[in-house]
């Protein structure tokens, strides 16, 4: 799951709010380059991937799930490999942020943006719904604690979940993810373009999701959608994965372009791995 959502990332990350560039390099090749990020360079993930693989290692590192603990590795993934793509706000913060105890004590955590949903994938391996909701609402309010905020987390990481579990088809997910979350969120009316709000980057995964059939359609799909595609297509790509009725047909020439230093493709690899030799060993009750 995590080489497909680092791949979603680092693809729709040339496209973000940048709608200008879907129609003529939309065609799931090549990375492109973002007209205005400049220091993305194509086939680099973002935050969406780096704070995912922080949740993966605070999983298999088999710590409780107390803010410190969860703090500490958000702030170390950055620490050791620090890179654009965060809000500018957030950026900087990680930059001005030396402690796990400065972060705690400074993070304003009032948001209901998608920071916390788009690294909610790898939670999908705990073995119930209700495990999955409590680990995700503990990450999430760490800087997302409020009730959409949280809410669109554990959405993300139900979705993953389902497909881990097999817990039904791909046309049966939006009643399994409404029976586990707010009614509200599938009230709100989706806009035209997805934008930060972190309802808007769940809904918009669900829907690409369950009218797809393979990886490289959902890819083109999720971009298409406009906005913070970014994030639509790391969360839609990580949760479709783990899916049966998926082909895993992600073009080769963007998984081995994906980066490759030391948080890179094969430390993803190796990740992704690790996690489902946890998986294997958890309760299934």
């Amino acid at each position: 799951m995590l080489i497909e959502l680092a791949v979603g990332d680092a693809y729709g990350a040339g496209f973000e709010y940048a709608n200008e560039m879907i129609e003529p390099y939309n065609t799931v090749e090549r990375y492109i380059q973002h007209p205005r990020h400049t220091g993305v360079y194509p086939g680099r993930y973002t935050d969406d991937a780096q704070m995912s693989i922080a949740i993966a290692e605070l999983i298999l590192c088999g710590k409780q799930w107390t803010p410190h603990h969860i703090a500490d590795h958000f702030l170390r993934a950055f620490k050791r490999d620090p890179r654009e793509g965060y809000s500018m706000r957030f950026y900087h913060f990680l930059q001005q942020t030396d402690t796990t105890e400065q972060f705690l004590n400074t993070i304003n955590p009032a948001s209901d943006k998608s920071g916390a949903a788009m690294r909610a994938i790898p939670i999908g391996i705990y073995p119930t719904p209700e495990l999955v909701i409590e680990k995700c609402t503990a990450q999430a309010k760490i800087t997302h604690d409020t009730p959409d905020g949280i809410a669109a987390a554990c959405i993300a990481a139900l979705m993953s979940h389902y497909f881990v579990y097999r817990r039904g088809k791909k046309a049966e997910l939006q009643a399994f993810l409404m029976a586990h979350s707010p009614a509200h969120i599938w009230q709100y009316t989706l806009p035209k373009k997805v934008k930060a709000k972190g309802w808007m980057s769940v809904r918009a995964a669900v829907m690409a999701v369950i009218r797809n059939d393979n990886l490289k359609d959902l890819l083109q799909d999720c971009i298409n959608f406009g906005g913070d595609v970014d994030t639509v297509a790391t969360i839609a790509l990580g949760a479709a994965a783990s899916s049966h009725e998926y082909t895993q047909n992600l073009p080769e020439d963007l998984i081995m372009s994906l980066e490759n230093g030391t948080y890179g493709r094969a430390y993803l690899m190796k990740l992704d791995e690790n996690l489902r030799q946890y998986q294997t060993s958890l309760p299934t009750t």
